[in-house]
């Protein structure tokens, strides 16, 4: 008589490895669905579209229907390209709301907890938040700004200059178009972070970008210049512009001022990290 003996298989045994991608990956879909699902974020990028495309085809249809009536010194310092991405300044405003949202929406109508009670560690949650969104705001910022300045040298017609993405910094001012786009949303969500407050954090926000500029401006030159060049509105400014004029306030170059940007979101997110951890919910 045969005797069958069953010898166990090996089963494959998730490792702690293998769990934790896993959990990542399902964290990321669960901000990814949090961030599609509200009306702010549809209604944001709709605006943002609007505003982007729509000043970069009024400042150059206006261009090449007045350039005959320019002044010499206007044509001369005239930048094609920065007529065409001017509209992204206002897109930063855009994106800084949203980044807000992202955050102080949830402690404003508690379900933060809810996430943090699924997510107890909240550095893991803060990440995945701001990874999230940040794909979100770099993908968009890059895909208005490539449209934007497209469609705005289709519409700067003779005798009016136009550009091209193989001149010289102009495909650098494009694409560090969309990046800051994106870099200024995470300042905002960091901001948000620290402040928790929607109102608060946008405050601070506009503060940043309208108002330091405006009150810095009223400074004396000699005070006001050398503080001027790490805002980050100027720094947009020199980022999406090829054609830098004579006289003009001191600024970094295109690379050095994102850098300094980059700092200043990542500061905010770490401080924001930090007190995410030491504060209760």
């Amino acid at each position: 008589m045969t005797v069958a003996i069953a010898v166990p298989t090996e089963q494959a045994v998730p490792t702690e490895q293998t769990e934790g991608h896993l959990r990542i990956l399902s964290l990321l879909r669960s901000e990814w669905l949090k961030l599609r699902t509200v009306r702010s974020t549809m209604w944001s990028l709709v605006a943002m579209v609007v505003i982007s495309v729509g000043v970069a085809v009024i400042a150059c249809v206006e261009t090449a229907r007045q350039w005959h009536t320019m002044t010499l010194a206007s044509r001369l310092s005239f930048d094609p390209t920065s007529s065409s991405l001017a509209g992204l300044t206002f897109s930063l405003l855009v994106i800084g709301v949203l980044g807000t949202l992202v955050v102080s929406a949830e402690y404003g109508t508690g379900t933060i907890r809810s996430s943090l009670a699924a997510v107890p560690n909240r550095p893991l949650l803060l990440a995945t938040k701001a990874a999230v969104f940040a794909l979100v705001a770099f993908a968009v910022g890059e895909v208005l700004s490539f449209a934007s300045f497209l469609i705005g040298q289709s519409l700067l017609t003779s005798p009016a200059p136009h550009a091209a993405l193989s001149q010289p910094g102009v495909l650098r001012a494009v694409i560090g178009g969309g990046l800051m786009v994106g870099v200024i949303g995470l300042l905002a969500l960091g901001l948000a972070t620290i402040i928790r407050h929607t109102a608060g954090a946008l405050t601070a926000f506009f503060g940043i970008l309208l108002v330091l500029p405006a009150v810095i401006s009223a400074l004396p030159s000699s005070i006001g210049n050398p503080i001027e060049k790490f805002l980050p509105i100027n720094i947009t400014g020199t980022m999406t512009s090829v054609v830098h004029t004579n006289g003009g306030a001191p600024a970094f170059s295109p690379w050095t001022g994102f850098a300094i940007v980059c700092g200043y979101a990542l500061v905010a997110l770490v401080v924001g990290g930090v007190l995410m951890v030491r504060r209760d919910a």
